[in-house]
């Protein structure tokens, strides 16, 4: 179908089992799974998609309106269980996209069983009673930067959201992600996840949740994984050890470890 095309949807896994769809972050491609998926792919359906502009979705398909808030990529996430024809689904949504899974949960809750966010954000900017983690002169600078110089800014700032010095191919690994992206859409992508602010968003998610903190990240401080969970009403909250902002690529064993046991309760 047009729109499984659209988002370069795989599928694998068991066919008439439950089904999991995995949603990547900012900069980064279904591929940034392949660490994590394939542990479900005995006992589930395991469904893969690349966001509009990113990985090999069709670029073509981007449209500056519709991606000017998040609501459009969790549309998009609809289309693509609704083109499915499957439900109710565990989505497995990380960084930016858990906001996505949130809004999608939130307009369409029988299609969701359980959502698992990792690293999830609902507001990057400090605000008054609230630490995002960022400043808003801090994103001002980050997005002008990204403006200015985007394959520069991608250089800098991956090894930084990645956190592994001692790892420094996985920091190469997430330059190039960002690298391969349209610079246009990308400075689009970055202004929709930097300024989004979907806190009043989350007390109207009933879906079962898991929350999933890295005990040292840089994007998404512990604080936020926190306020994330006080504030949805059903989710549960774990901190795996490790550092970083993409526990998919740096610690893949802790992050399927505290999938499967919540997924098993």
């Amino acid at each position: 179908m047009e729109v499984l095309e659209r988002h370069h949807v795989i599928v694998s896994g068991v066919a008439d089992a439950p089904t999991m769809l995995f949603a990547h972050g900012f900069g980064c491609d279904q591929t940034m799974w392949r660490f994590v998926a394939p542990a479900f792919e005995a006992t589930h359906r395991v469904v893969l998609f690349d966001h509009v502009g990113a990985g090999r979705a069709n670029d073509a398909a981007f449209d500056h309106a519709r991606y000017s808030s998040l609501q459009g990529y969790a549309d998009d996430v609809l289309q693509i269980l609704d083109a499915l024809g499957t439900g109710p689904v565990i989505f497995v949504g990380h960084s930016v996209s858990a906001m996505v899974g949130v809004l999608a949960a939130r307009d369409r809750p029988e299609l969701f069983e359980r959502l698992v966010l990792v690293g999830p954000s609902p507001r990057y900017i400090d605000d008054d009673g609230y630490r995002g983690g960022f400043t808003q002169q801090e994103i001002d600078e980050l997005l002008e930067t990204l403006d200015d110089n985007y394959l520069g800014w991608s250089a800098h700032i991956a090894p930084v959201i990645m956190g592994m010095p001692d790892r420094p191919e996985l920091g190469d690994e997430l330059t190039a992600s960002f690298c391969a992206m349209d610079p246009e859409i990308a400075r689009r992508f970055a202004r929709t996840t930097f300024l989004s602010d979907n806190r009043d968003d989350l007390p109207d998610v009933g879906t079962p949740c898991l929350v999933v903190q890295c005990r040292d990240d840089v994007i998404a401080p512990t604080e936020v994984g926190r306020y994330v969970h006080d504030r949805l009403p059903r989710s549960t909250f774990v901190e795996i050890v490790a550092v970083g902002h993409c526990p998919n690529l740096s610690a893949p064993d802790q992050l399927v470890e505290a999938m499967k046991a919540y997924l098993s309760t």
